[in-house]
């Protein structure tokens, strides 16, 4: 139940929303018409290749991170027409899979795929690639610097800085341990590192998952991370060498919902995260914030409601109400968010990539 201090914070935000709303526009790229489909989506992020919007998701019939739990694809000329799902990744009888994110590199479009044995144990990650959005070789592991296989997940969001250097995050086994990864090679296939982090360990996870970055003016490269001491306050962390070492993470004055989020910069280099602000477990208020300077961020604007959310129609384990796990990715002059609702349709919302909206 949410305190007297979350349904003040709500109320502001909600207040906020009455001008912010008009900005944004939400299309539904799926939603199941039956329980004979998956009523069960998540994890959903977005990239542009050649003409035309991608988006995968995980899938499954019902519950989250269940068995059944497989990789799926969507495309759009336009970013409001989509096609129907098609799987890129299946489950077997021992495995299960998840997004991983993208990277678009030249002629070629990578899909990062997260194999897991299951899910308090971790998985490893692995790659499939396309020249034409149709037509994916053979799925292959994504390497270590070293030549061996990245035995971790990779968070969905990899961020190309300035110099020719892709910084993201994985979780490694065993468990879900976040730490910092880079890589010079911009497929992202091979040659990553792990960059020297200290990082507080709560026994099968790290108390910061699911990181997000973006990069400050002044070249820092910032990792935002989710807090599962349930602080409802985001963990930062900082790196001035291109991610080879970064600072112990801090709490913020970020609100949070201990929940995934999504960073990253505009073209003029301003500073965005995008999140459920509602300072409890609450995620039915999706958000967007900005900074000219990546130190202090204004107030949110409010791209979905607790009014705009539609009833949720089939139940299943861990189907959180909401606006659920947002990733975000900047084109054309829009900021384009993907996001699940009430973890059983798969929406985008876009807006202006402008930091005074």
């Amino acid at each position: 139940m949410a305190t007297n201090t979350h349904k003040a914070l709500i109320s502001t935000l909600l207040y906020l929303a009455t001008y912010f709303c008009s900005i944004a526009q939400t299309v539904m790229v799926y939603a199941p018409e039956g329980v004979h489909e998956d009523c069960y989506v998540n994890n959903a992020v977005m990239t542009h290749f050649k003409g035309r919007f991608y988006c995968m998701w995980q899938s499954s019939r019902q519950d989250e991170d269940s068995a059944d739990t497989h990789v799926v694809m969507s495309r759009s000329r336009d970013g409001v027409r989509w096609s129907r799902p098609q799987t890129i990744a299946e489950s077997t009888d021992s495995t299960f899979a998840s997004p991983g994110g993208w990277i678009v590199c030249g002629d070629t479009l990578t899909a990062f795929i997260n194999i897991f044995t299951d899910i308090k144990g971790g998985g490893t990650a692995h790659y499939i690639t396309t020249s034409n959005g149709r037509r994916w070789a053979c799925r292959k592991p994504v390497l270590m610097k070293d030549g061996t296989a990245l035995n971790g997940i990779l968070e969905q969001d990899p961020h190309l800085t300035d110099g020719g250097r892709i910084v993201g995050a994985a979780h490694f086994r065993p468990g879900l341990k976040a730490r910092p990864i880079y890589t010079d090679d911009l497929t992202g296939h091979t040659g990553w590192s792990v960059g020297a982090i200290e990082m507080e360990d709560r026994g099968t996870q790290s108390r910061g998952i699911e990181p997000s970055v973006y990069v400050r003016p002044d070249g820092c490269i910032v990792m935002l991370f989710r807090d599962q001491a349930s602080s409802f306050r985001k963990l930062a962390s900082c790196s001035r060498d291109r991610g080879e070492t970064w600072s112990k993470p801090q709490l913020t004055e970020l609100i949070d919902s201990r929940s995934k989020q999504c960073a990253g910069n505009l073209p003029d280099g301003s500073a965005f995260i995008v999140s459920n602000p509602t300072g409890s477990k609450d995620r039915t208020i999706l958000g967007i914030t900005f900074s000219k300077d990546g130190e202090h961020f204004g107030e949110y604007v409010i791209l979905r409601s607790p009014e705009d959310l539609s009833p949720q129609k089939y139940k299943g384990r861990y189907k959180t109400l909401g606006y659920s796990y947002p990733k975000a990715f900047v084109h054309e002059g829009y900021i384009y968010i993907s996001y699940s609702e009430n973890k059983e349709k798969v929406m985008v919302t876009r807006i202006p990539a402008v930091r005074n909206l």
